[in-house]
């Protein structure tokens, strides 16, 4: 029994370090498998975190890359139009340059041949300083001589006044007349004699060179105007712009007005608008101006948006069409004519004639007109019709020359044809035709014609009925001052005078003196285009009455 106790005991010892062991062994096995789990967990959380991590990496590269690639599209588009501004601004920086450099170069050539001109002044005053220098001196030799031939002269006058009062008192003792009376006598009779010999001779003179020349001038005249003539009346002041309706009319006005005075102040005409159905009125003395005006008002019609920033950008988009126009114009017209080789200020300028007007004809029709009469009647005559063709075209150029230089426009054209290297005979024929310097060739006469066939021709040019009415009676009353002249009528729109003397008066060869003096007298007083035919009638009827 007492045995058996300590072996239970020894039994129960042992199974209880079995059991414990067993279940040491079976915690550390739970504690290994939850390290495991729990490494199992920490590593699959990390991957996630890692996961997520890279994924807002990428989606914050994607972000800032997405910024980016906006801020440069922002950036390039600022860029761009900084440099259209750029741009923009250069091109008007570097025409005003261009305007500058020209005008400064212009001044410059001024300058230059302005000291060159003092230089040659300076030089012929020197001359002329040594030329007096010299005539004082055989002046006052020669005053030497002249004292003493005059007191010879003085005893030599004495002798010849006795003898000359000796024949006077036995003239009046002969003839019983006085020595005025004898002078009144003898002048008038002189006078008649010469008048008669003057009129014979002119009459003679005239039939000889009507015989040879009038056909050939009427011919050659006739048939430049008639092929060349056309109808080139403008007007001078306003332009009526048709509008769609009355109610644009509060729209170009503008709140209190802004919009019509911001468009006058760009453009520098006046708008009118007034009571005449869809129409406004653009008024204004430069035709260049009222043009400009017009095509912008109606582009600004057109758009709908009419404001003063508007109006601005649509006058000078405008103004630069209309200076391309001009030159287009030009070279059009020189191309018609059959013209080459004309500097491109020329070209400008024959331009601008369109848009120039002289007593309501146009410039540029006028100079194309005379230069086709020119170039047919040098033709007839033989000589260079291209130089005369080229000559008539630009014979009025001076008249758009920039009103701040004064001068006569026939000088100023002759002055540009110059400075433009054309030929010197086109630039004597441009400067010469209104006798503003000497003719040094044929077609410089022949361009003064064709400019006053043009000019003067019915229809061409516009006068106002006041002026109209107070050219024909002066007219009349510069034929009937004219003794002997009992009637004076103006007619064919002041071109004729038709005046009728008094037979018992004027005789027949009296009567072309007459005509003469009457045509040099209006010639004097008087300024009108083309020529005024002086047609004197000498009538004498005899009446008898049978009873």
């Amino acid at each position: 029994m007492y045995i058996l106790i300590p072996g239970i005991i020894v039994i129960s010892l042992i199974t209880f370090m079995l059991g414990w062991i067993i279940h040491a062994r079976a915690e550390k096995s739970k504690v290994n498998s939850a390290e495991l789990k729990a490494s199992k967990i920490v590593t699959e959380a990390e991957e996630r975190a890692r996961t997520v991590v890279t994924d807002s990496e990428k989606r914050a590269r994607q972000l800032r890359q997405d910024a980016d690639k906006a801020a440069n599209n922002i950036k390039k588009e600022k860029l761009l139009e900084v440099k259209d501004e750029f741009y923009r601004r250069k091109q008007r920086f570097d025409e005003e340059v261009k305007i500058r450099e020209r005008d400064v170069i212009e001044y410059e050539k001024r300058n230059k041949q302005e000291k060159e001109n003092i230089e040659k002044i300076k030089n012929e005053l020197i001359n002329r300083e040594k030329n007096l220098k010299e005539l004082i001196l055989e002046c006052e030799i020669k005053s030497k001589e002249f004292q003493t031939k005059s007191k010879e002269l003085e005893l030599t006058q004495t002798e010849y006044k006795k003898l000359i009062n000796e024949e006077k008192e036995k003239l009046q003792k002969i003839s019983s007349m006085s020595e005025d009376e004898a002078k009144k006598t003898l002048f008038n009779s002189l006078l008649d004699q010469v008048k008669l010999e003057s009129a014979q001779r002119l009459q003679e003179i005239r039939e000889q060179t009507k015989l040879e020349s009038n056909k050939i001038a009427k011919n050659i005249v006739i048939q430049a105007i008639q092929r060349s003539a056309v109808d080139h009346s403008v007007e001078t002041t306003v332009s009526v712009l048709q509008i769609q309706s009355d109610e644009l009319k509060g729209r170009i006005i503008g709140k209190e007005g802004r919009n019509i005075r911001a468009f006058e102040a760009v453009t520098g005409v006046d708008i009118i608008v007034d009571d005449t159905p869809e129409a406004i009125i653009i008024s204004g003395f430069d035709p260049f101006r009222r043009e400009i005006a017009r095509v912008s008002m109606e582009r600004l019609i057109e758009d709908g948006r009419i404001h003063p920033a508007r109006i601005e950008e649509v006058v000078e988009k405008v103004e630069k069409e209309l200076y391309e126009e001009i030159i287009q114009v030009g070279e059009q017209t020189l191309l018609d004519m059959g013209i080459q080789g004309v500097n491109r200020d020329i070209v400008t300028l024959i331009g601008r004639m369109k848009y120039r007007s002289s007593y309501g004809q146009n410039v540029l029709n006028h100079s194309i007109e005379v230069g086709h009469l020119a170039g047919i009647m040098a033709a007839e005559l033989g000589l260079d019709a291209m130089m005369a063709r080229r000559a008539g075209i630009l014979h009025d150029i001076g008249k758009t020359v920039d009103r701040n230089i004064e001068g006569p426009h026939a000088i100023l054209g002759y002055e540009i044809a110059k400075r433009c290297k054309e030929h010197p005979l086109i630039c004597n024929a441009v400067g010469s035709h209104h006798d503003e310097m000497p003719m040094e060739h044929p077609i410089s006469v022949l361009i003064q014609a064709a400019d006053a066939i043009s000019g003067a021709r019915p229809g061409a040019r516009r006068e106002s009925i006041e002026a109209y009415s107070k050219r024909l009676e002066k007219l009349e009353a510069i034929a009937t001052s004219f003794e002997g002249v009992a009637k004076t009528y103006a007619i064919q729109a002041g071109r004729e005078v038709r005046v009728i003397v008094e037979c018992d008066r004027i005789n027949d060869m009296l009567q072309d003196q007459l005509a003469e003096d009457i045509a040099r007298k209006i010639q004097e007083e008087l300024e009108y285009p083309g020529q005024i035919k002086i047609n004197v009638i000498r009538d004498r009827r005899s009446i008898a009455y049978a009873k």
